[in-house]
């Protein structure tokens, strides 16, 4: 081939040459268009997480790290309910959690300090007639409940110092409503705690659960009366569950588009020392806190939060028809499951996703990166 033909471009490259020219005189003569033309960056996941933030440290704390370390997520808010620990001193955990990594800027609701239906003398009085509950909550922990008080005590001396940061003048069961509202179908809620609040919010406005986008929640153990004779009698506690069981049902049987359940595939996942040595390599004021506070649990509202981060993290889940008994007996709070051939359909009880097993190698290395990252930038100023 001649230096002269090799210089002369071919007819097909002409075309090409002029149609690349028209086109980036088209997008000078509309800058918009470039821009139009560029793929969408995706929408932040919008979640609110509802839990009995008890404090410092330990499972429930730690469950905001899969959520605000996110990029992913947007954090709408927090509600608090009594359940491990009273609500205002759940509360003064996660806002002076939310001061120590920067985030005051997400908005904490403060809500149900009682059960729908529950008190400490019910309690008592269950204990006596069907046998001691291991974990009792603002009740009474793994103690008695003998002495506990029938109302919410002052809020005591934080071991990590008392919060500036103040809650927001709304309850949490009207901040779910608006929330949900102003954004439909587009909120997925996490419940880690008793589900008074979404019950609440339920018997408020009809319409809530059906305006979400999904609910995602920590409890809903099955099968744990084995469990807690040949293992940790504590851990097959289904706990948020048996703190309200009325609550529970309310929102069991509310019209949910989706509905996921992270039961006891929780309770393999712990917080051990190992793992610990591992999340705290890297010293950030995250893993500092996580270090100085740790409790040896399993991840039980860690692996909720990052489920609703990334589902694809279950790796396997079973449909089924799920209702909690409320006959004050020995099964009160304990959940119940169908298939959908056998379930009671006119009572109200909806289907549900039980997850029986999860990607544990990733939600461990995710939960530690996201730990040692940097501190995530704060959301605009709400005016």
């Amino acid at each position: 081939m001649s230096r002269a033909s090799m210089s002369r471009p071919s007819f097909p490259a002409t075309l090409k040459t002029l149609a690349l020219a028209a086109g980036m005189a088209l997008c000078t003569a509309l800058p918009g268009l470039a821009h139009a033309a560029a793929p969408p960056a995706a929408a932040p996941e919008l979640v609110i997480e509802d839990n009995d933030f008890l404090g410092p440290g330990g499972s429930d704390q730690q469950s905001i790290i899969p959520l605000v370390f996110n990029p992913h997520v947007r954090v709408l808010g927090f509600t608090v309910v009594s359940g491990d620990d009273w609500e205002n001193a759940e509360s003064a955990h996660l806002r002076r959690f939310l001061e120590i990594i920067g985030r005051t800027d997400i908005p904490v609701a403060d809500g149900a300090v009682y059960p729908l239906v529950n008190t400490v003398a019910a309690l008592r009085e269950h204990e006596r007639q069907f046998g001691t509950m291991p974990w009792k909550g603002a009740w009474g922990g793994l103690g008695s409940i003998e002495h506990i008080p029938d109302e919410q005590p002052p809020v005591p001396a934080l071991k990590e110092g008392m919060p500036h940061m103040q809650p927001i003048a709304q309850n949490a069961a009207q901040f779910l409503i608006d929330q949900v509202h102003a954004h439909p179908h587009q909120v997925t809620i996490v419940a880690a705690g008793p589900l008074t609040n979404l019950a609440l919010a339920i018997r408020l406005d009809p319409t809530f659960a059906a305006t979400a986008k999904q609910l995602i929640f920590m409890g809903g153990m099955l099968d744990t009366s084995m469990m807690s004779v040949t293992g940790n009698a504590d851990f097959a506690s289904d706990f948020n569950m048996i703190f309200d069981p009325e609550a529970a049902h309310i929102a069991l049987t509310a019209p949910w588009a989706s509905v996921t359940v992270v039961g006891s595939v929780s309770n393999d996942l712990m917080m051990t020392r190992d793992y610990l040595a591992q999340v705290t390599r890297r010293v950030t004021p995250v893993t500092q806190y996580l270090g100085k506070y740790y409790e040896p649990l399993p991840m039980w509202d860690e692996l909720t939060t990052a489920i609703a981060a990334d589902p694809s993290l279950v790796t396997s889940s079973v449909d089924a028809f799920m209702d909690i008994d409320m006959t004050h007996g020995p099964n009160y709070g304990h959940a119940y499951v169908w298939p959908e051939q056998l379930a009671p359909t006119k009572q109200g009880v909806r289907r549900v996703h039980i997850v029986r097993s999860v990607d544990a190698a990733r939600f461990r290395a995710t939960f530690a990166q996201e730990a040692q990252g940097d501190l995530p930038a704060a959301a605009p100023a709400r005016h």
